[in-house]
């Protein structure tokens, strides 16, 4: 059925994947957690690995958020600049 899901990416390190590599590899994960034909013991290491790479990825959403500039507006409501977008203000 699935003969591709997760091969490379299985025992790949995931710090080296890129997020959509990373991504894809969870993807995978979920679907064979979901089809419920994997033995209890191999469903919990590739819930460990779900996991490390649901981890990863949020790391790497939170980051890119961070880095994102939100736009300031003037008690006018015009623009007046830009500001980081973890800076409160």
């Amino acid at each position: 059925m699935d003969e591709g899901t997760a091969p490379a990416a299985a025992g790949q390190d995931i710090a080296q994947m890129s997020f959509e590599e990373a991504l894809a590899a969870l993807e995978a994960i979920v679907q064979q957690l979901e089809r419920g034909d994997v033995p209890l013991d191999q469903s919990i290491s590739l819930y460990e690995r779900g996991e490390a790479l649901r981890a990863a990825c949020q790391q790497r959403l939170d980051a890119a958020q961070a880095r994102i500039e939100s736009i300031v507006t003037g008690a006018d409501g015009r623009v007046s600049g830009t500001r980081p977008f973890d800076t409160e203000g």
